[in-house]
């Protein structure tokens, strides 16, 4: 008979909501300046080689990743994350689920208002969906214009050496996902199923894309892709995901400080 799991919260225990007493909550001395961190995901198909799960699991990772990063002075505490996403975009593929973009206004909204009536001032979301950005972007602006906190997406810019191909047309369940899921959770990953699909090429002419274009088109994925990839899963490895995993980490640990010690200033001054 095995063992039961011994941790039950995370290793950012200290600055996760959901593991403290309602008592800890009301008493922590910085929610007007420490910002809580939403994690919002997605459940969706990302090729034949990886588990639906990636998003979600992805932003995990950069918790884990980036909060040990933080000097003991940063303050910021952690809100339950948002695992579904608005994904209907891959609707059609098995494993994917979707929720509306109303759904994911009203549980941002939800959480935003809990943290108010908490007493917390900032909110900051890391996202890890494209499919939620824009939902997110204008909820963030409701959430501050109605109920006057201050918040944004953390969404640091990491340069991985990519090719001119992949940075334009690789865009899900690409080398970059596939080489973090290599380097974070490697036994959910068949690398043997990997495979390399672009719906264009960076050549052609014009600046209507479905992604990362001047010019973007409406697209389901069944439109560009036979395999649900776009990009090349193939070029992902373990050794590129252990790099990218630690750079990526760093970037979000430096926004997170920049923000709250922005937020104190800004407190503190008030």
């Amino acid at each position: 008979m095995s063992s039961p799991p011994t941790t039950l919260f995370p290793s950012y225990r200290s600055r996760y909501l959901t593991a403290m007493t309602p008592r800890q909550i009301a008493g922590l001395a910085d929610k007007k300046w420490a910002p809580v961190i939403i994690v919002t995901g997605a459940i969706e198909q990302h090729g034949p080689h990886l588990p639906v799960a990636v998003d979600s699991f992805l932003g995990q990772v950069w918790l884990e990743s980036a909060l040990p990063k933080l000097a003991s002075d940063v303050s910021c505490y952690v809100a339950p994350p948002i695992t579904v996403g608005k994904s209907n975009e891959h609707t059609g593929f098995p494993g994917t689920l979707s929720i509306s973009k109303d759904t994911l206004r009203g549980l941002l909204l939800a959480q935003a208002r809990q943290l108010s009536a908490w007493g917390f001032r900032h909110v900051a979301v890391i996202n890890t969906h494209g499919g939620n950005s824009a939902v997110i972007t204008y909820t963030l602006r409701e959430i501050s214009a109605t109920l006057g906190l201050r918040c944004g997406m953390l969404a640091p810019k990491v340069d991985h050496g990519l090719s001119a191909q992949e940075l334009t047309y690789g865009f899900h369940a690409n080398t970059v996902e596939t080489a973090l899921m290599l380097s974070a959770a490697a036994k959910y990953v068949d690398r043997s199923l990997a495979v390399s699909e672009y719906c264009g090429h960076v050549d052609s002419p014009g600046n209507l894309r479905p992604e990362r274009a001047p010019a973007t088109l409406a697209w389901i994925t069944s439109d560009l892709s036979r395999s649900g990839v776009m990009g090349d899963a193939t070029a992902g490895t373990a050794e590129k995901g252990h790099a990218w995993r630690d750079q990526i980490a760093s970037a979000y640990a430096a926004a997170i400080t920049d923000l709250a010690r922005a937020a104190r200033a800004d407190g503190e001054s008030a």
